[in-house]
């Protein structure tokens, strides 16, 4: 940005410092109006036809500017796509290694892809998928908004996940309701994992007829 003698056009549209319009004026006498108010004539818009300048205290622009770039920088937060992957027969420790997994991803401030992918005859029974995801979402639902709900696409079963802002700054219990999501609460509800749901389900066989 030229400033003072290193503006070379012999004339410019001059603001003043308070903003208002002085009007097409010879730059020497434009400076000279700057100096003797102890401020820096600026140029601001240099294609203009003439170029527009400003009167103003110029290392005060220029401070005032570092600040709203660094803001700007600060509230720019790269974020990158991270992508678990699950399967119809996820044992419930391993869903919550995963889980925890996407949870710290979220809290960063990362989005997730939740990939499952259904193997031969589980596209049959979609269903128990779409089950395992809603149970991954409740484990990380506090740092996390479905921004795709689960969808069956081909032989997957895709949701995105991006971070709740609001529900990562509060903070708190998120850690523990990883650990305690998928606790079974009774000694029957433990004997029963989904893998078994989809292992039942994959070797059901049409009952015969007796003719």
């Amino acid at each position: 940005m030229e400033s003072n003698y290193r503006i070379r056009d012999r004339e410019i549209r001059v603001i003043d410092s308070d903003g208002s319009q002085l009007g097409i004026m010879n730059t020497r006498d434009a400076l000279r109006r700057a100096q003797d108010n102890n401020l820096d004539l600026v140029k601001i818009s240099p294609n203009a036809v003439p170029p527009v300048c400003k009167i103003m205290d110029f290392g005060k622009f220029k401070y005032e500017q570092s600040k709203k770039d660094k803001e700007v920088r600060k509230n720019q937060q790269t974020s990158e796509l991270k992508e678990i992957t699950l399967s119809m027969t996820i044992e419930d420790h391993d869903l919550k290694t995963k889980a925890g997994n996407a949870h710290k991803f979220l809290s960063r401030g990362d989005k997730c892809k939740v990939t499952l992918r259904m193997r031969g005859r589980q596209q049959a029974h979609a269903k128990i998928g779409l089950g395992v995801m809603d149970d991954f979402f409740k484990i990380v639902e506090d740092v996390s908004i479905q921004e795709k709900r689960p969808a069956i696409e081909g032989r997957n079963i895709i949701m995105i996940l991006v971070p709740n802002k609001t529900a990562a700054k509060q903070g708190g219990g998120g850690q523990q309701q990883v650990k305690s999501a998928l606790q079974p609460k009774t000694e029957t509800e433990a004997t029963t994992s989904i893998g078994d749901a989809v292992k039942s389900a994959e070797v059901k066989k049409p009952e015969s007829t007796t003719k």
